[in-house]
C-alpha cells in the first residue's frame, strides 16, 4: 500500500530524519504536535522563530500524509494530492518566494471537466497556477520541516491525550510521552474525535468540540495509476467529474508536470469517484481486476482504445482522503475555550475545504495563535 513505499528524500536527495535539531532555542515552553501532514508541516513552521519546543509525533514511517509521492519506472508522481492551488496569496508567496524554489514547478496546462456521459469541455482555470516539485509534491512538507526546529518521531501513534494541571499529557500505544504545554491535533477528524473522547477534562465545551469534530465526514479516494510506453496528445492537463455521477472523479496526465515521466510516455493518475473507491476500500476486491476496470473506464472516456492496456500500473487507496464537500468550518467560537487551555486543531477539515493549500493554511495560523498562547 501506499504508505510503505513513498521517497522520503527531497529534490537534493537529502532525506528528512528524526533528530534533535542543533539550533533550537530551548524553554521551558513545550509544544506536541500529532500528526506530520501539510498542516503539522504548517504549525512546526510557524513555530521555528519562537523560544518553544517543538516535538511531532507520526503514526507512520513517513511525512507529508496526503502530500505524497512515488516513484517508479523512471516515473515521479502523485497519488493523492497532485498540486498546490494558487488562490491564496499567503501560501503562493511562502512557495514562491519564501521557501527554496529549486525544483518548482507550475503546471501550465488548464484543468478541464467532463460529466456522466462522458461529455469533455473546456474549464474554468486557464490562467490558474498549479505549484509542485519536479521531485513530487512530497517536497513541500518535506521543506516545511527541513526550515523549522521540530523534532520529527515517526511511528509513534498516539492513542491517549489527557490534561494533567496545566499541562497535556500524550500516551502511546505503550508509553506516556511526555507533558506538554500545548498540543496541536491535525489527524482526519475521525482520529481526532477519537483522541478527544480520551480526554478526562469534563466541561460543556469539551463535548461541543468534540461533538462538532464527529460529525466531519470523509470520501475515500482509490488511485490508480496507469503507465504507457506513448506519448497522448491531449490540451489539458486534468479532467474533474462536474456532475459527480462518473466513476472516475479525476484524471490527470503527470507528463504535464517537468522532470516527472520520460519523454515519448504517458502516466495518468486516474482518482476514482468516492462511493465507487468506498466500495473498494470497505470490500477488498482483486487488484488486478479494479486496474483493468479503471483502464477500460479511462479508455472510454478518452475515446482511446490504447489505453485500455497499460505498460505498468500502482494503486493506492485512501480511506480518509478529503473532507465531505458539504463540511462546515468548525467554528472559532467552538474551538477558542480549548486554545486558552492549550488545545488546538489543524487541518483542512477544520476549515471545511479539503485542499492541500486549505490544511497548510490552517497549520499556519493555528500556529500563530499557539504563538500568542506561549
Amino acid at each position: 500500500m501506499l504508505d510503505d513505499e513513498l521517497s522520503q528524500a527531497g529534490c537534493d536527495g537529502h532525506t528528512l530524519v528524526a533528530t534533535d535539531p542543533k539550533h533550537r532555542t530551548m524553554t521551558d515552553h513545550r509544544v506536541a504536535v500529532v500528526g506530520a501532514g501539510v498542516a503539522g508541516a504548517g504549525v512546526a513552521y510557524a513555530l521555528r522563530d519562537v523560544p518553544v519546543s517543538v516535538t511531532v509525533f507520526e503514526r507512520t514511517d513517513r511525512i507529508g500524509g496526503r502530500a505524497a509521492t512515488r516513484s517508479a519506472h523512471g516515473c515521479t508522481y502523485d497519488p493523492a494530492a497532485n498540486y498546490v492551488k494558487s488562490d491564496d496569496t499567503t501560501i503562493t508567496n511562502l512557495i514562491t518566494e519564501t521557501l527554496d524554489t529549486e525544483g518548482l514547478i507550475d503546471v501550465t496546462e488548464p484543468v478541464w471537466t467532463f460529466t456522466e456521459d462522458g461529455t469533455i469541455s473546456l474549464g474554468t482555470d486557464t490562467d490558474a497556477h498549479k505549484w509542485s516539485y519536479e521531485c513530487g509534491i512530497a517536497e513541500l512538507p518535506r521543506r516545511l520541516f527541513e526550515e523549522s526546529d521540530a523534532t520529527v518521531v515517526r511511528n509513534t501513534p498516539i492513542t491517549a491525550i489527557d490534561r494533567d494541571e496545566d499541562r497535556w499529557t500524550l500516551t502511546g500505544e505503550n508509553d506516556l510521552l511526555g507533558a506538554f504545554d500545548a498540543i496541536v491535533l491535525t489527524p482526519p477528524a475521525s482520529q481526532t474525535a477519537a483522541l478527544l473522547s480520551t480526554v478526562e477534562w469534563d466541561r460543556d465545551s469539551h463535548r461541543a468540540l468534540r461533538t462538532a469534530v464527529e460529525r466531519i465526514e470523509y470520501r475515500s479516494i482509490y488511485t490508480v495509476l496507469l503507465g504507457y510506453p506513448f506519448a497522448l496528445d491531449a490540451p489539458y492537463y486534468a479532467l474533474v467529474n462536474t456532475d459527480r455521477s462518473h466513476d472516475i472523479g479525476w484524471l490527470s496526465r503527470e507528463e504535464c508536470k517537468p522532470g516527472r515521466v520520460p519523454d515519448g510516455k504517458s502516466l495518468l493518475v486516474v482518482q476514482m469517484a468516492p462511493d465507487w473507491s468506498a466500495r473498494r476500500i470497505e470490500t477488498p476486491s482483486d487488484e488486478t481486476e479494479i486496474v483493468r476496470e479503471v483502464a477500460g473506464e479511462t479508455a472510454t472516456l478518452l475515446d482511446n482504445e490504447r489505453l485500455q492496456d497499460p505498460e505498468w500500473t500502482d494503486t493506492a487507496a485512501w480511506s480518509h482522503a478529503l473532507p465531505a464537500r458539504d463540511t462546515e468550518e468548525i467554528a472559532p467560537e467552538t474551538r477558542r475555550p480549548a486554545e486558552r487551555e492549550g488545545l488546538f486543531l489543524a487541518g483542512d477539515w477544520v476549515t471545511g475545504e479539503g485542499r492541500i493549500h486549505r490544511a497548510l493554511q490552517s497549520g499556519l495560523t493555528t500556529g500563530s495563535r499557539v504563538v500568542d498562547r506561549a
